[in-house]
């Protein structure tokens, strides 16, 4: 069952297909709005700071390695 609330944020856009590849601006934004969905945290507190930014550095960098990894047919 799902919660409520929990479901993905629909302001992450796709990044595979563009007529650019994805920059790592690009990927850190996506990663951002991911982890703060998944966190709860907007803003952590400082307690939490260090943890958040380290998934959010994770996170990104496994976004563009899924894309470099799909390639793109793009036009």
């Amino acid at each position: 069952m799902e919660r409520k609330g929990t479901g993905m944020c629909r302001s992450i856009k796709v990044l595979r297909n563009t007529p650019l590849s994805a920059t790592e601006g690009e990927a850190r934004a996506a990663a951002l709005q991911f982890v703060r969905k998944v966190s709860g945290y907007h803003r952590p507190p400082k307690a939490h700071a260090a943890t958040f930014e380290a998934a959010v550095a994770e996170v990104s960098q496994a976004t563009l390695k899924l894309l470099e990894g799909l390639g793109t047919h793009s036009p």
